[in-house]
C-alpha cells in the first residue's frame, strides 16, 4: 500500500491531481501543509492537517510544515464571511513561534533518510519587492478566473471583499512555487475549501517552471450532527494543554458519537484497518461498552500530550466515578468538578484543628442541616476526596485541600460538592 492508499481507505481524498496515486508508486516525493497563525495554539481541526503530514513521512516522503509568518499578516478569505480582523506583525510572529513548537512534537526532524522541514513564509514573502511580485508573479493571474472562484464569488455577492485578501491566492501560490524551487516541493495538501488556492499554486509552477505539480484535499470535518467540529459549549479544543487541560481534551474524543467515532479513528490515530475494524466491530455489537472512544481518546490524547498526561486523564475521569483523589493537581481537580455546585469558605477556617466535617457538610448545603449530615455520615453515606467519612468527629484540614485550596464531598454516588478556600 502506497500514502495514496492509505488516505483513500481512511477516507482522506476529496479531491486530487490527476497522476497522483501513480507518482506516489513510484516515487519518493516532497509534499507541504500551511499553518495559518491566528492563535498561539493549533487545535483539533488542525490535527487532521498535521496528521497528513505524519502519514506521508511514516512512508518514506519528505513532509514540510510551513508556519504562515507572511500569510498570516493578511488572512485567508476562503469561505469566510466576513474580513478578517489583521493582526500585529508581532502577535504574528509570537503565534509562528508558538506552533512552530507544536508541530515539532509531531514530525521527525533528526530522521536521516527524510528528515521534516520547517519553514516561514515571512522568509520570502516579506522580503520580495512589490513591483517584482506584481511583474513575475501577478501577470500569471487572471482577475476573471479569481473572481469565478466560489469562495471569492460568495464573498463579492456578500459584504464584498478588500484587495488585501484578493490576493492572498496570490501569496499562497507563490509559497509554492517557492517550496518547489528550495525543495523541490510538487504536493501541496489540505482541507478541501483550499483547492482553489492549492491548484492556482500548481498552475504557477507550470506556467513559470514548466513542471507538474499536484494537489491533494481531504474533505471539511462536521459531526453527524451538523456542528463544527472542535467546537463544544465552553469553546474551542486546543492542542496546547495551557488552553485545553489534558483531561478536558481526553473527555472531548471520549464524549465522540457513536456515528462519528469510527471516521475519527481513521482521521487522528494510526491505529492500522484491522484494529479500526475491530473496533467498528465492537462498537457494533456492543455500543454500550464505547471501547471505540476510549481507544480514540487514549490515542489521541497520548499522542498530543504524551503517556503521562494520559495517565493523569484516565485517572482525573475515574475520579467522577469513585476513585480516591490523589496526585491530581488543582486545575485536573476544577476541570473534572466544573459543573459541580460549589462554595467557598475561609481558609483560616480550615488551619490548625481544622473545621468540623458536620460543619462542613452544612456549610457546602450537602445536608439539609448538622443533624442531618451526622444521620448520613453515621449511614456511610457520605465521602471527602472519595473516602468515605466513617466519624462524625472528623475535621478537615488544609491537608485534605488539594494544593491547599479545594476538597471534595460526595453524597451517595453522584452528588458532588466543591469546597474552595480563600
Amino acid at each position: 500500500m502506497n500514502v495514496f492508499d492509505e488516505f483513500l481507505w481512511r477516507g482522506l481524498v476529496y479531491d486530487s491531481t490527476e497522476g497522483l496515486r501513480e507518482l506516489f508508486e513510484t516515487e519518493k516525493i516532497t509534499a507541504y501543509i500551511g499553518f495559518d497563525p491566528t492563535a498561539s495554539s493549533l487545535h483539533v481541526g488542525s490535527l487532521m492537517t498535521i496528521m497528513g503530514l505524519v502519514r506521508l513521512q511514516k512512508f518514506g516522503h519528505t513532509p514540510i510544515a510551513v508556519a504562515g509568518g507572511g500569510t498570516g499578516l493578511i488572512g485567508d478569505p476562503s469561505f469566510k464571511a466576513n474580513e478578517r480582523q489583521l493582526l500585529s506583525k508581532e502577535e504574528v510572529q509570537s503565534n509562528v513561534e508558538a506552533i512552530k513548537e507544536q508541530l515539532s512534537h509531531f514530525l521527525d526532524f533528526e530522521c536521516k533518510t527524510n528528515p521534516a522541514i520547517l519553514v516561514n513564509n515571512a522568509d520570502w514573502l516579506t522580503t520580495i519587492c512589490l513591483t517584482d511580485f506584481l511583474r513575475d508573479i501577478g501577470k500569471h493571474f487572471s482577475v476573471n478566473v479569481m473572481i469565478a472562484k466560489e469562495s471569492i464569488k460568495r464573498r463579492m455577492e456578500q459584504e464584498g471583499i478588500s484587495f488585501t485578501e484578493f490576493a492572498y491566492v496570490l501569496m499562497q501560490s507563490y509559497d509554492f512555487l517557492k517550496l518547489f524551487e528550495m525543495h523541490h516541493c510538487i504536493l501541496q495538501m489540505g482541507g478541501s475549501d483550499q483547492w482553489g488556492n492549492i491548484t492556482a499554486g500548481a498552475d504557477l509552477i507550470r506556467r513559470v517552471r514548466g513542471a507538474k505539480a499536484h494537489a491533494l484535499v481531504w474533505p471539511l470535518l462536521m459531526t453527524s450532527s451538523g456542528t463544527k467540529f472542535g467546537k463544544t459549549e465552553t469553546g474551542t479544543i486546543w492542542l496546547d494543554a495551557k488552553r485545553t487541560s489534558p483531561y478536558r481534551f481526553y473527555q472531548f474524543w471520549l464524549n465522540t458519537e457513536d456515528r462519528d467515532v469510527v471516521n475519527y479513528l481513521k482521521y487522528f490515530t494510526l491505529l492500522t484497518q484491522p484494529e479500526i475494524e475491530d473496533l467498528a466491530a465492537s462498537l457494533a455489537a456492543h455500543p454500550e461498552k464505547r471501547e471505540a472512544q476510549k481507544k480514540l481518546a487514549q490515542e489521541v490524547t497520548c499522542l498530543v500530550h504524551g503517556l503521562e498526561a494520559l495517565n493523569k486523564a484516565e485517572q482525573a475521569s475515574r475520579i467522577l466515578f469513585g476513585e480516591v483523589i490523589s496526585n491530581l493537581s488543582l486545575q485536573d481537580l476544577l476541570d473534572v468538578f466544573a459543573d459541580v455546585p460549589s462554595v467557598t469558605l475561609s481558609r483560616s477556617q480550615f488551619e490548625g484543628q481544622g473545621l468540623s466535617v458536620v460543619d462542613v457538610i452544612a456549610l457546602a448545603a450537602l445536608a439539609s442541616s448538622k443533624g442531618d449530615a451526622k444521620r448520613l455520615i453515621q449511614g456511610g453515606g457520605v465521602y471527602l476526596n472519595n473516602v468515605r467519612v466513617s466519624d462524625i468527629k472528623n475535621v478537615v484540614t488544609l491537608n485534605e485541600a488539594v494544593e491547599g485550596q479545594a476538597v471534595i464531598l460526595r453524597k451517595g454516588q453522584k452528588e458532588y460538592r466543591m469546597v474552595r478556600l480563600s
